[in-house]
């Protein structure tokens, strides 16, 4: 079995990781979509929140499963018997940090490949800290992120 993890902060999801974890589906048998439990970082939502907004966002596909991880994401992998790790690349300047991180982890275990995928079109300027920008200003972000994510958005921000 082909089997990839995609790892991330998720907070929140938005359509642009919705789009990869689609295009890694469409590759591997099982994609295990991890989200990174990040003592040194304040999340807008708790890990919990963003496990269920992903696995709703997901549907029902059996091939995807929603995990929370801390750690290292070399030591996820194995647990989760998964041989990539998928990175979602929306600009060139994301690659020079992907890159060090994809061979740090080639260091820690070199069994595990990374992948760089690149999302829609639609997605290439997206990330979770300008949709909270957005949202947090008031501003609609209904063809950025799954519809639940942006019900609790609004509640969060109490709009």
């Amino acid at each position: 079995m082909r089997i990839a993890i995609y790892p991330g902060s998720f907070d929140p999801p938005t359509n642009g990781h919705i789009d990869i974890i689609g295009r890694a589906r469409q590759v591997f048998d099982r994609v295990v979509v991890a989200v990174l439990r990040n003592p040194r970082k304040d999340p807008m939502f708790s890990v919990a929140a963003r496990l269920e907004m992903l696995e709703e966002a997901i549907g029902e596909d059996e091939g995807v499963q929603v995990v929370a991880f801390d750690g290292l994401l070399v030591d996820a992998a194995r647990e989760h018997e998964a041989h990539a790790i998928i990175r979602g690349l929306r600009a060139i300047s994301d690659f020079e940090h992907e890159f060090q991180m994809a061979l740090m982890n080639r260091q820690l275990d070199d069994q595990v490949e990374t992948l760089f995928m690149v999302p829609h079109a639609a997605y290439t300027y997206l990330s979770s800290s300008l949709i909270k920008e957005v949202a947090g200003l008031g501003g609609s972000v209904s063809d950025l992120v799954p519809a639940g994510v942006e019900l609790r958005l609004r509640e969060h921000h109490g709009k």
